[in-house]
């Protein structure tokens, strides 16, 4: 169903994976890849967005490299140039909001583990053009990356695990009660129980569970139909 595209990146280029609503016209969404790269089970989710309805999109942040290597991941995770990472996010929102296969003005963002953390991050950076984000079990690495979450402009739903060793329960729970009660955002950071980090993730049978990923999804499928204008 999807394809890759390039689209202008702050004056040079960037490549994603886009994938047109399947009735041919539907509400943008981001969709922002986990540490491993733009690999097939992140293509895997912007079409299954298509054929609910959306049309996706998710950019290379990685520039071509992919790996399935933890050590590999890590190390192009924390390479990340986050400059550079927030304007082929900015090109991709622009070629979303740009698309003839697009029927809303805003955009929603989903994004998974480092993706996660990103989908926060330009939520805030981008109020104006995002205007609900579904971040899974999202955590920024980055020493002084988070983001102002005053700047939020639209709902967040999120989706955390209950065994994370990464961004568990309580952390959750604390930027939950950050997002709501310091800065009056309407958000809600649901925790899956009996599950690992990366629980939605159906290429990685070791932490994969079927039932949290499908009530996950369908969640947020409805989260971005109501929200995504």
């Amino acid at each position: 169903m999807g394809q890759l595209v390039e689209f202008p990146s702050n004056g040079s280029t960037a490549q994603g994976w886009f994938a047109p609503s399947a009735t041919g016209s539907g509400p943008a969404v981001l969709v922002i890849q986990e540490w491993w790269g733009l690999v097939p089970h992140i293509q895997e989710v912007v079409d299954r967005f298509a054929a609910e309805g959306f049309t996706a999109l998710a950019p290379d942040l990685y520039h071509g490299e992919t790996t399935t290597e933890p050590d590999e991941a890590g190390k192009l995770m924390m390479a990340l140039n986050l400059e550079q990472a927030a304007k082929d996010l900015r090109g991709a929102i622009a070629y979303l909001k740009g698309s003839d296969a697009t029927s809303s003005e805003g955009v929603g963002v989903i994004g998974f583990c480092m993706g996660g953390g990103l989908a926060l991050v330009v939520a805030c950076n981008e109020p104006q053009d995002v205007v609900a984000c579904a971040p899974y079990y999202g955590l920024i690495p980055w020493e002084g990356a988070a983001p102002d979450y005053s700047r939020l402009s639209g709902p967040v739903h999120g989706h955390y695990a209950e065994n994370d060793g990464f961004f568990g329960p309580a952390l959750a729970q604390a930027l939950e009660q950050e997002l709501v009660e310091t800065h009056g955002k309407d958000a809600v950071l649901q925790v899956h129980p009996g599950v690992d980090h990366a629980f939605f993730n159906d290429h990685r049978p070791e932490v994969y569970d079927r039932t949290q990923a499908d009530a996950a999804f369908a969640e947020t499928v409805a989260f971005f139909r109501d929200a995504v204008r």
